[in-house]
């Protein structure tokens, strides 16, 4: 006998339903002008909405922009994943998870470094920011499963790793702040970041 998935009621319909309108509405604002210029009256505007719901939804524009970019960030994880799964040896692994969100955080460059930075220093008890930090978390968990996988590593040394890798990322991303600096540019100063980070070992003790 099949169980019949419980319906979503008329009022969380409604609430999906402006979420989704508010994402599209401050995603297309700030990919088209950038958040520094872009307002929340302009995105509740567009969203057809009132500031005062939009507000229910994230209460600053940095997180609206970690609303709208954390699925982007996730799907380039996604993308990565399956890049790596082609790849031999630990460097070229790690770098394939990495290369897409790199070139996710270069798409618009001054939202990537917003994007950065309220993940770093954002409120940590709002949702957004969290999420955010849970897809680096899900990043740095596949960086060290392919440290241990490729390089012999242990757990507990590959996390490790995989943190001062995840670290390295973030800092090279938001220090390219020139939006003339290629994503092929960003990847190849981690990559040497890698391979050194990976290579510590040989030139210890």
């Amino acid at each position: 006998m099949s169980v019949a998935s419980p319906r979503v009621g008329r009022r969380e319909r409604n609430k999906q339903e402006k979420r989704e309108r508010i994402v599209a509405a401050a995603g297309a604002l700030f990919a088209e002008r950038g958040i520094d210029d872009v307002t929340t009256q302009q995105i509740a505007d567009a969203a057809d909405i009132g500031t005062g719901t939009l507000f229910l939804y994230a209460k600053t524009k940095g997180e609206l922009l970690l609303l709208v970019q954390n699925a982007h960030y996730l799907r380039a994880l996604e993308e990565g994943r399956a890049a790596a799964a082609e790849t031999t040896g630990a460097v070229d692994g790690v770098l394939a998870v990495l290369a897409p969100i790199v070139a996710c955080n270069r798409t618009h460059v001054d939202n990537g470094r917003t994007y950065l930075r309220e993940m770093v220093f954002g409120d940590a008890t709002e949702p957004h920011h969290a999420e955010a930090l849970r897809i680096v978390d899900e990043t740095e968990r596949d960086v060290a499963a392919l440290i241990v996988a490729r390089a012999g590593r242990s757990e507990a040394d590959a996390t490790v790793l995989a943190r001062v890798i995840s670290s390295g990322l973030v800092v090279t991303m938001a220090s390219a702040s020139d939006p003339q600096t290629s994503v092929a540019e960003v990847v190849a100063a981690v990559r040497r970041q890698v391979e050194v980070i990976l290579a510590g070992d040989r030139y210890s003790g």
